[in-house]
């Protein structure tokens, strides 16, 4: 089996994180969030930032101590043992590639909302055959996306808090469905921080990793917790929390109801390339993820595969490019934001309990902090919508299941 290049540095790093981030939060997920929290969705996003910071610090001391492609699921299978390992592994792959799909639909539905499917499995094919060619041509084209897209959300803040039409009164009142719909909002705008650790997943293909991922995870990391929370303020000020639970396109509509209609192509243009950005990141994360589970035979060996010129895991990225497009031809986008939260919070509550069990000199951190990120993890995951949890549920069973059969066969 081949080895991946170290061709990544910390701007690299903060590069594909944050791109992944901005992609999935501003443009995907406010709307169902203030749906569940209404006024109090500036406390769940406290609550998620919080809960990501916890995560975010548990997985950087573990990236340092195993530099090599697969994130949590090497971490779980090192630090708990193998089935720990699968967990996380398969929570991470199925929870990113119900992402995937949210994130070429989101394209789509800004991009040519009539034909919204066919392009969004476009948007997945092209990209997939840039991180063909190689990581660094992914970590450039992530530069230009994230570039872009911030300029463009500039112009729409702009005009959300130059446009005088805001609501003081947003920012307060009641919540919508009480502390269990704050804490289910904070589950979803989860989705939007899963992206700070992507570069833990490439561990093998940074240089000093040691340094350069526990650095740019924490930049990453507060970098979009500003930006959510700008955003966020914006939103509940010019649209409401009722308005903007029911909108499709928040920043476009905010736009618009600020009086500047003239910005709300950048709005389109943002989102578009933000959820490019995020595509891009997400394939190359769960590709390394998918390579890493192939190594140790809990999927399919071929999937390991390393292009022996290009050094990428093309057999695994094909096989998710197949699977995503057939998604996005049947997936509902808020439905997928659901799903995906759920096996992304499987995966960093194995994260954390896995930094729990390093010795004191190499974690780094205090001890009740990865407590702290394991019980967030476990408590967000089981105030998301019923549909999602059982879904969750479901597809978990099914993976470990498999995966006992697979071993009792081999026995």
């Amino acid at each position: 089996m081949g080895t991946l290049a170290r061709r990544l540095g910390t701007a690299d790093a903060v590069v594909i994180g944050l791109g992944s981030m901005i992609g999935a939060g501003v443009f995907a997920v406010f709307a169902p969030a203030s749906a569940a929290a209404g006024t109090g969705l500036l406390l769940s996003l406290a609550i998620a930032g919080v809960v990501a910071y916890c995560n975010a610090r548990s997985s950087a001391v573990l990236a340092a101590q195993y530099p090599v492609s697969g994130g949590t699921y090497v971490y779980g299978r090192e630090r708990l043992g193998p089935w720990w390992g699968f967990t996380a592994g398969w929570g991470f792959v199925i929870g990113k590639t119900a992402s995937c799909a949210a994130m070429a639909l989101t394209v789509a539905a800004y991009v040519a909302p009539e034909f919204a499917r066919p392009v969004a499995a476009a948007a997945v094919l092209a990209l997939t055959v840039v991180n063909y060619f190689g990581i660094t041509k992914t970590a450039g084209l992530a530069r230009v996306l994230l570039a872009v897209a911030l300029v463009s959300i500039g112009a729409v803040l702009v005009a959300v808090f130059g446009g005088g039409q805001v609501d003081a009164g947003s920012l307060g009142g009641g919540w919508t469905g009480g502390v269990t719909g704050v804490l289910q909002a904070a589950g979803l705008l989860f989705f939007a921080f899963a992206g700070y650790a992507r570069i833990a997943t490439m561990g093998e293909e940074v240089r000093d990793p040691g340094r350069t991922i526990p650095r740019a995870i924490s930049v990453a990391l507060a970098a979009a917790l500003v930006l959510y929370a700008v955003v966020a303020v914006g939103l509940l000020l010019v649209l409401g929390p009722e308005a903007l639970a029911r909108s499709r396109a928040p920043l476009a509509d905010a736009v618009r109801a600020g009086g500047m209609d003239w910005l709300a192509p950048a709005a389109r243009i943002g989102a578009a390339v933000a959820g490019l950005g995020a595509l891009l990141a997400l394939i190359t994360g769960i590709g390394r993820t998918t390579l890493a589970m192939a190594r140790n035979h809990d999927l399919p060996g071929w999937m390991a595969g390393v292009h022996p010129r290009r050094q990428v895991p093309h057999h695994a990225e094909s096989v998710l490019a197949v699977v995503v497009c057939v998604l996005v031809l049947t997936l509902d986008l808020r439905g997928a934001i659901g799903f995906s939260s759920f096996g992304v919070l499987v995966y960093y509550a194995i994260a954390n309990a896995s930094a729990f069990t390093l010795p004191a000199g190499l974690r780094r951190m205090p001890r009740w902090l990865p407590v702290l990120g394991l019980g967030g993890c476990l408590l967000l995951a089981a105030t998301l919508p019923w549909q999602s949890v059982l879904a969750g549920v479901l597809v978990f069973a099914v993976g470990l299941g498999g995966r006992a059969v697979v071993r009792a066969r081999r026995a």
